[in-house]
């Protein structure tokens, strides 16, 4: 096998490895997570990445996000619950609940007070989604939890400092080179996404088309890893199937209509049907 061939996460491995929700669970079953997403200016990023959450298996989500965005979100998500300023907070150390995953960056942008949050989130004895603003230049290896980085090729090009000439041209063994070296499990984001962890396990996903080219769709992703996450035992299944559902959506979208049409909020509408297509 030549360096850029992978092993594909198949539907049949979706099939086999999704959980089952019991006749007598409940909502602690499938644990509590916190979402720290979006600003005054991008308040549909915390939308968008609580959307996917909500629709991917998560017992109770609690989104994090600037105080004049909850009234605008909670009338279209009134399941979660809401931590107004949550970026703030957390940035110092109030971060009192346990929860069973955590997912911040989505609508943020790099700044002292997402780097503050991002330090005090990586000491929770959870797994950690790190996307978009809260992705930045360091390394994991301490972490007994998993650490999930869902770089688009423009952001890992950033935090390894190659082109993204390079990214494009290695992406799988550049993928897998950089999970080990930082300590954390790497979704390359991009036509047949990369899923590399740090024991060297590599994946490719068959799923996804080009009307993934749009923005929020990236948010629907980390909000659906955040549910994946909280619902499965085990983390690699939960990083794999979430990233295999989310491209599903998104194939199952231009079966009928243009990939030119796709609207991010969509793909947790379609969700349901994809996903009990894969039940057993």
């Amino acid at each position: 096998m030549s360096k850029e061939e992978l092993p594909i996460w198949t539907k049949e491995r979706v099939k086999a490895s999704l959980p089952q929700r019991g006749d007598d669970s409940h909502k602690g079953t499938y644990g509590t997570g916190l979402l720290l997403a979006g600003t005054d200016d991008m308040p549909g990023a915390a939308l968008l990445a609580g959307y996917g959450a909500m629709r991917s298996g998560i017992g109770k989500l609690v989104i994090g996000t600037p105080g004049s965005a909850v009234p605008l979100i909670v009338p279209v998500l009134p399941e979660a619950t809401y931590w107004r300023d949550g970026l703030e907070k957390a940035a110092r150390g109030e971060i009192e609940a346990h929860y069973r995953a955590i997912a911040i960056g989505p609508g943020l942008l790099p700044s002292q007070t997402t780097e503050l949050a991002v330090q005090k989130v990586l000491k929770e004895k959870c797994p950690v989604v790190l996307d978009a603003g809260a992705l930045s230049i360091r390394v994991y290896p301490d972490r007994q939890a998993a650490t999930i980085l869902t770089p688009h090729p423009g952001e890992f090009s950033r935090i390894t400092g190659l082109s993204i000439q390079d990214v494009q041209k290695r992406r799988a063994s550049l993928a897998k080179e950089w999970a080990e070296k930082l300590g954390a499990t790497i979704v390359l984001k991009g036509n047949e996404t990369v899923i590399a962890f740090p024991d060297g396990e590599c994946w490719k996903n068959p799923t996804g088309n080009s009307s993934l080219a749009k923005g929020g769709t990236g948010d629907t992703l980390t909000g659906m890893l955040l549910g994946m996450l909280c619902c499965h035992e085990n983390e690699k299944e939960a990083v794999l199937n979430a990233v295999h559902l989310h491209g599903a959506c998104a194939d199952r979208w231009i079966k009928t209509r243009s990939p030119h049409t796709l609207l991010a909020h969509e793909l947790s509408h379609l969700l349901p049907e994809v996903w009990k297509e894969y039940e057993a």
